[in-house]
């Protein structure tokens, strides 16, 4: 796979905004101007492009820092916001043609006014799967985002768009969402960092659901610590995430289950990545869940997905279900059949799996897996339904662990479009800000071989 350019961190735009070396606008206009180019080319990662608005945050941007204020790290830098979000006097589309005819949002989502307060520039709305049902980001209205450095294979969903827009330097950073592995996979298949904070930590009014229950909203950029500054602004909680001392850190690695059936480029990847951190002083402890297989039978029917996002849609696809992409239609439709008793058999298998991820991992400083156990597929290689299925299965498999747990997890890149997952429990993470943190300064080149 060809090599992913490298780009400057948001600490580093920063830095040169501080000294004068460059200006919001320049900065705006060098993404306005990649977006075009972007576009020009054929490429899809935009739904809709904001210059006039981008362009007059730039402006006022510079005219706060002259006035010596400055709202956070983000102030003045152009990001990209997922079609799910409401920004103010635009429509929401979700990525679908089911919402066309909607009204124009009356005001911004919260983790958007964030954003804005802290300064950044919102450049346009980001392509996705549509309504975020699908790891793989393929989208049948507004085409398929494809890795920039490798067209012909898909950039991973949902966020795909807000993937692609900052791999190809049109943002620095993507606010995006993940039910199962909406950010992770798209950030892993780019050879970018993501992170899916625990889910409540930033809020989600102002946005289409998929599972209220599951859905987390966070970012994807260029480092652990873009991602930790960008958390920062969008859940309004200052945490340590300094990285850690990496000697003696106990990483917890699971033999079953995530660590199964893995493509052979992402299974060398990992490994080298475990030698890596065991030469470095960490300490890498092995060992066995079995519980999670039972998680397909526990979703067999739709899970708690199809279930919450069938009581958000119904009426929709019972007025406009000929616009729906056919196959989020299939799943979304797979809640009808779930009963209450179904639908709280879940919710109480989950309760158990919560308690025993607590019990196995009690003395972990982090939990390693891989982010995603296949290579980015080729795009010509989902044409059918059935590889469509199978592989978008394939995609959501060790991610979607995360999210059914109720934790937080980060990804960074290993190169070749694998990731590797640094995950933990609810509420953990600061910690897992520190180990990612950790693991991304010993010198790795990540997304760069």
């Amino acid at each position: 796979m060809p090599s992913v350019e490298a780009r400057p961190t948001i600490a580093q735009l920063a830095a040169d905004l501080a000294a004068g070396r460059k200006t919001s606008m320049e900065l705006t206009e060098e993404a306005l101007t990649r977006i075009a180019k972007h576009v020009g080319h054929g490429g899809v990662a935009f739904v809709a492009v904001d210059e006039p608005g981008a362009m007059a945050a730039a402006r006022a941007a510079d005219q706060a820092r002259a006035a010596g204020y400055v709202g956070s790290l983000l102030a003045g830098l152009p990001v990209s916001v997922k079609d799910l979000f409401d920004v103010r006097g635009q429509v929401t589309r979700a990525g679908s043609r089911a919402l066309d005819g909607s009204a124009p949002a009356a005001c911004d989502a919260p983790a958007v006014a964030r954003l804005r307060a802290a300064g950044a520039v919102i450049v346009g709305r980001t392509n996705m799967s549509e309504f975020a049902f699908s790891g793989l980001g393929l989208n049948p209205h507004y085409g398929t985002p494809c890795i920039p450095h490798d067209p012909e294979r898909i950039a991973g969903g949902s966020t795909s768009g807000g993937a692609v827009s900052v791999a190809g330097g049109m943002a620095v950073s993507a606010l995006g969402t993940d039910t199962g592995g909406s950010i992770r996979i798209p950030a892993a298949f780019c050879g970018l960092s993501g992170f899916k904070p625990t889910a409540g930590r930033v809020p989600l009014g102002g946005t289409v659901p998929l599972s209220a229950t599951l859905d987390s909203a966070g970012s994807i950029a260029h480092s652990i610590a873009c991602c930790a500054a960008m958390d920062a602004v969008l859940s309004g909680q200052t945490l340590d995430t300094r990285p850690a001392e990496l000697a003696g850190l106990r990483l917890y690695v699971t033999r079953d289950f995530v660590s199964d059936g893995l493509d052979s480029t992402v299974a060398l990847a990992f490994e080298a990545a475990l030698e890596r951190l065991v030469r470095s002083g960490a300490r890498v402890v092995w060992f066995d869940f079995p519980e999670l297989c039972r998680l397909p039978e526990i979703n067999g029917r739709g899970g708690l997905t199809a279930a919450e996002a069938w009581a958000w849609h119904r009426g929709l696809l019972a007025e406009r279900g000929a616009d729906y992409d056919p196959r989020v239609a299939m799943r979304i439709r797979r809640g009808e059949q779930m009963s209450a008793c179904e639908y709280l058999e879940v919710l109480a298998a989950r309760r158990d799996m919560q308690a025993c991820a607590a019990w196995r991992l009690r003395e972990a400083d982090a939990w390693l897996m891989p982010s995603v156990a296949i290579c980015p597929p080729r795009l010509d290689a989902l044409e059918s339904d059935e590889a469509f299925f199978a592989v978008n299965a394939q995609a959501l498999r060790n991610s979607s662990v995360i999210n059914f747990l109720d934790g937080c997890a980060a990804t960074l890149p290993l190169g070749n479009g694998v990731g590797l997952s640094v995950c933990g429990l609810h509420g953990q993470d600061a910690r897992v800000l520190q180990v990612a943190g950790a693991i991304e300064g010993i010198g790795y080149q990540y997304g760069r071989n």
